[in-house]
């Protein structure tokens, strides 16, 4: 969006924040709540990701920069009041909670207190990486367990294409390209290729943590939108990284990483 004056009539507080809401755009079950100032608002409805300010770290946050649990947002709504803003979102991996669940609201107030309903999708300990080590044998299991996380990220997101392929255009982004078709899906690669070039050359002249993360965004698009476009030939995203790890002679690894999915 080019146009910002619609920041203007949103009220933040006096630390510049705005409550925001994310929402399943399909379910309506209410996913997480976080923070967003003006820069993380105007991201999000740029970049249909959704973009939040950590308090704690005071700065931008990504949603899914570390878990890979991106939210791809379909719809931004102002209350009455213009202090509360709402998200419908499509929750990548599943999973909004830093817990591992698909929402942070899993408990639920009993007669015995406070009960946890809701199952846990995934260990955390799997989900962030740990920090990086010296240790030969530490690098080693990272990158195996970096390997599992690509599959099982592929493989989401192959499934995933598979259902919107024949979803209600309506429905969501994806199934809304396919229903235009591959001349669509072709172009929205090629305007992902352009933005890409832009934000790497705006990452050269000036290295800052705006244009850094701009450049991940571009890239992660782009990569999105190839996905898709496997999809319309029903071709498994996991085959293009089989092939990146044969020319880099780790296809035995990723594909033991593949059977444990």
């Amino acid at each position: 969006m080019n146009n910002v004056r619609w920041l203007d009539e949103v009220k933040f507080n006096e630390q510049g924040l705005v409550p925001a809401i994310a929402q399943h755009h399909q379910t309506g079950r209410v996913l997480m709540v976080a923070w967003m100032n003006r820069e993380a608002l105007a991201l999000t409805a740029e970049k249909n990701q959704a973009v939040y300010f950590s308090r704690s770290r005071n700065k931008l946050w990504h949603k899914g920069e570390e878990s890979g649990h991106f939210q791809t947002v379909h719809e931004i709504r102002l209350d009455c009041d213009a202090d509360v803003i709402v998200l419908q979102i499509e929750q990548h991996g599943g999973i909004a909670c830093h817990t591992g669940r698909e929402s942070c609201f899993y408990r639920k107030l009993t007669p015995q207190g406070w009960e946890i309903v809701d199952a846990q999708i995934k260990d955390p300990s799997q989900i962030y990486a740990a920090e990086k080590s010296s240790n030969p044998h530490t690098i080693a299991m990272n990158a195996s367990n970096a390997q599992s996380e690509q599959v099982e990220v592929l493989s989401y997101l192959g499934q995933m294409m598979t259902e919107r392929k024949t979803s209600d255009p309506d429905s969501s982004y994806v199934a809304k390209l396919y229903h235009k078709g591959l001349n669509k899906i072709l172009e929205k690669i090629g305007e992902e290729g352009v933005e890409t070039i832009l934000a790497a050359k705006e990452f050269q002249l000036v290295a800052n943590e705006d244009n850094k993360n701009d450049l991940i965004y571009e890239v992660a698009d782009l990569w999105f939108h190839t996905i898709v476009m496997l999809g319309h030939f029903d071709l498994d995203p996991q085959l293009v990284l089989n092939e990146l790890a044969r020319r880099q002679g780790l296809s035995g690894l990723v594909e033991k990483a593949n059977r444990s999915h």
